[in-house]
């Protein structure tokens, strides 16, 4: 539901992004606090003011960063690999490249962020108490202790997206055995604590009562967006039923095109556009030696299509990743997601096969989807 936005860089070899509507709510938390510590503490200077409402808002945003991180270390744990860590508007979100194996993963994936943020709480009020009262220091450690509290408490309402969703899935799953039902469990409970939100949030926004207008606001948008991934979950779990029992090999295709590496990236272009084919083998002296597709022709300059040959454009067979026709196409369309990869070569033993994409894979979705093969 959140695109990557800016990186600034990894931690334990995450990529960590900056989505574009986090500096829109950096400048609002900012303000808040700057006006916060200035009605509370009138003897500092305006510069003591504005520091502690910066301070603040960095290590707000920090303790959503290792909130999420705590999550991704036990992801990792299992082998399970992170894809990136965006902060946004509403928190932070870590994208993991597959769900968990079990129940015991899931839930330990689970409960390890609002841990990591009531561990954070308590270092926060530590040093609070061990700081001179009336101090910056002890302010700004003060508030963080609370709103590290608060947002681990928070997330472990038990609907889906938060984490006391995904605990719920986790004991309904291991009790029953079916990730199905308590997906729709906690999916549910998702559903109905944002509606609870929303209309809270809609009434104070009308009456000024209970989190006052802004807040009322703040808070029918936070269930909206609440309300839409635990919508979007259920809907995963669906397409997750719809791939069962499918494999690489029942949905590949059968045909090959195929291009020989001497030819110009200009006259594969033009065999793009003539067949409407996104993505080619390339031949040489009769043998497999790379891929060639839309994408990696794009990348060439346009002024150097004429005098750049495929081979130059092409991806090298040793470089190419490939599936085999068993493959679960479920845990296919995992791998493609997780290294951005739109075509992969089927191959059985040292040939190819066939060719499959994640298009192929959708309209696969889709099609079952239509046709009510969805486990209920």
């Amino acid at each position: 539901m959140v695109g990557t936005g800016f990186r600034i860089g990894r931690v334990l070899g995450i990529p960590i992004h900056l989505h574009a509507s986090w500096f829109l709510l950096f400048a609002l938390i900012t303000f808040s606090w700057v006006s916060y510590f200035t009605s509370q503490h009138p003897q500092w200077s305006g510069s003591q003011h504005w520091a502690a409402g910066i301070l603040s808002s960095l290590l707000f945003f920090g303790s959503v960063l290792f909130h999420e991180l705590g999550h991704s270390v036990v992801a990792l744990r299992y082998k399970i690999p992170v894809v990136s860590i965006t902060l946004f508007v509403f928190g932070g979100l870590a994208r993991i490249g597959r769900e968990a194996r079990t129940a015991k993963q899931e839930f330990n994936i689970a409960v390890a962020g609002p841990l990591a943020s009531y561990a954070l709480a308590g270092g926060f009020y530590l040093v609070a108490s061990a700081s001179p009262g009336g101090g910056m220091v002890e302010a700004v450690a003060s508030w963080l202790a609370l709103i590290n509290f608060a947002l681990a408490t928070f997330n472990l309402i038990p609907g889906f997206p938060l984490d006391g969703g995904r605990i719920l899935r986790a004991i309904v799953w291991q009790l029953t055995g079916n990730y199905t039902r308590a997906t729709k469990m906690a999916s549910v409970g998702g559903q109905l604590i944002a509606y609870l939100m929303i209309v809270a949030g809609i009434y104070s926004a009308l009456t000024d009562e209970f989190l006052g207008r802004f807040g009322g606001i703040w808070w029918a948008f936070i269930g909206w967006f609440l309300l839409s991934a635990a919508q979007e979950s259920f809907a995963q779990v669906a397409i997750r039923n719809s791939l069962a029992g499918v494999r690489a090999g029942d949905i590949m295709s059968a045909e090959l095109p195929t291009v020989s590496r001497s030819i110009s990236v200009m006259d594969y272009v033009d065999e793009i556009v003539r067949t409407g084919r996104r993505c080619h083998l390339v031949q040489g002296a009769g043998q497999l030696v790379g891929l060639i597709s839309v994408h990696a022709a794009s990348k060439i300059p346009r002024e150097e299509w004429v005098t750049t040959s495929v081979q130059a454009a092409m991806i090298p067979r040793e470089h190419v990743h490939v599936t085999s026709p068993e493959e679960p196409v479920l845990n296919l369309l995992e791998r493609m997601q997780t290294e951005d990869i739109n075509q992969m070569p089927v191959v059985a033993g040292d040939r190819v096969v066939g060719l499959i994409s994640r298009d192929t894979i959708l309209r696969v979705i889709q099609t079952r989807l239509e046709m009510g093969k969805v486990e209920e």
